[in-house]
């Protein structure tokens, strides 16, 4: 079985996707993946939990991670203008049963992350409605638990096919609305800074570091949650103008944008808010409420509501062209890769992700699984950051419209910061991880390698 069979590097990609995405479409993709559930929920759970006031150094410690990584991703993106991300890099770096992988731990990253940003939404959502007096029976408002008299998060399965028909219409019609919703939750973000800043406590820093540097560390591996995103931009390869220039450009200047948000975020919440008080769902907009500004809090409260809408949308695309290149090499069934003519979407690959989605975020509890997400992108960051070193030693012609700088140290420092958070999870996530991952090798082998593209073109040739 020649399982690590290798596809070659394309320097340009025939597609049936329509290429209409610039760079300041792509900085807006990877700032509407980015900036969301982490800012307006994670920090408060990670300050008083993890990290108090030294916060900002979880977000510093997690952000370098992630821009090491980014730089590597950038080069990738310049090479192989095509859909998949860190399963196609792969692919071409180690072959096809670890691009395999790589694409089924993508399945696990996007599919639990839409899920679980689904269920935060439905919380936001929820908890805006009860402002207005509006409550929703119990049973209809969160995941299966029967002792707690819930049933199925309704809020959660209508937003997804929402999200769904809006995906549906065409990646520029979806790039339009994403734009316009990013730009509100910049805006929402900037007023709690510019309201905050005022009624920051020093006192509040003190002490600095409750929990030890384990607990910074800790800290990290939590809001490393918080960055992922930046990498369903290079989903996109397929659908951009000049990809070689634009795809590094939007992808490392999303993530210079939101580090530099979270830094400041994260330093205005904590001098408002003794930490040990942050444990709530909606962090920034009880600092707000804490300092009796409470117009400012509604309106983050709404804010929150698009940007996580935001998160949610480019989510779900990043897993839609997921299944697109698996399914176009053969390791899933042909359905998968079939496009609408008239919007030039994956069609069958977007509502199968939406089915998936929805099941997940209406009817299972998540907080158990959040922490899956974050050991699944880690180890696509590794991976990727080790294929820069390979060809750049086996194929050191390849033409690269980006170059990681530094190299093999700047892939090395990715790989050891994401080897270091990875470690810093629970033991019941490295189980689940190595169970999901037994379950794709048992697909692989049992359907993946028969059916594979290159099967089928060594057979032809011979």
């Amino acid at each position: 079985m020649n399982i690590f069979r290798k596809k070659a590097v394309a320097t340009s990609s025939a597609t049936s996707l329509n290429r209409v995405l610039g760079a300041f479409d792509l900085t807006m993709l990877g700032v509407g993946a980015i900036v969301g559930t982490g800012i307006f929920v994670l920090t408060g759970v990670a300050a008083a939990k993890y990290a108090g006031p030294a916060l900002i150094l979880s977000f510093i410690i997690a952000g370098l991670a992630c821009t090491f990584a980014a730089l590597c991703y950038s080069e990738f993106a310049s090479m192989i203008p095509e859909s998949g991300s860190a399963y196609t890099y792969s692919y071409v770096a180690f072959g096809e049963v670890i691009a395999w992988i790589l694409g089924w731990d993508l399945v696990l990253e996007y599919g639990l992350a839409s899920a679980a940003v689904a269920s935060g939404w439905s919380g936001y959502f929820q908890g805006l409605l009860s402002g207005f007096g509006i409550h929703l029976p119990t049973f209809m408002t969160s995941a299966y638990n029967p002792s707690a008299g819930t049933y199925i998060d309704i809020p959660a399965i209508v937003i997804v096919f929402i999200i769904t028909l809006v995906l549906t219409r065409g990646i520029k019609e979806s790039s339009k609305m994403n734009i316009i919703m990013v730009i509100i939750k910049l805006a929402v973000v900037l007023l709690f800074i510019a309201v905050g800043i005022w009624y920051v406590k020093p006192e509040n820093w003190t002490p600095f570091t409750p929990y030890g540097f384990q607990g910074v560390a800790t800290g990290a591996a939590v809001v490393v949650f918080a960055y992922f995103g930046f990498d369903a931009v290079s989903t996109a390869a397929e659908e951009v103008k000049n990809p070689q220039r634009n795809l590094p450009i939007g992808i490392i200047t999303a993530l210079g944008i939101c580090t530099i948000l979270y830094i400041i975020v994260s330093l205005i919440l904590t001098g408002i808010v003794p930490y040990a008080q942050l444990d709530v769902k909606d962090p920034v907009a009880f600092a707000l409420s804490f300092i009796n500004q409470n117009w400012a809090a509604g309106l983050i409260s709404l804010g929150a509501i698009i940007g996580i809408t935001t998160v949610l949308m480019v989510m779900m695309f990043g897993q839609t062209r997921l299944f697109y290149a698996i399914s176009k090499d053969g390791l899933l069934p042909k359905p998968l890769q079939k496009v609408s003519p008239k919007s030039q979407v994956p069609i069958v690959s977007t509502w199968v992700t939406s089915a998936l989605v929805a099941i997940f975020a209406g009817l299972i509890p998540l907080n158990q699984l959040a922490e899956l997400t974050n050991i699944g992108t880690l180890f696509a960051f590794s991976a990727v950051s080790l294929g820069v070193i390979v060809l750049r030693v086996k194929q050191p012609d390849l033409k690269r419209g980006f170059r990681t700088p530094l190299v093999p140290i700047i892939p090395g420092l990715a790989v050891i910061f994401c080897v270091y958070l990875m470690l810093q999870l629970s033991a019941f996530t490295w189980k689940g991880f190595a169970v999901w991952l037994t379950i794709g090798l048992v697909i692989y082998i049992t359907y993946g390698y028969r059916n594979s593209k290159l099967n089928q073109n060594n057979k032809a040739a011979s």
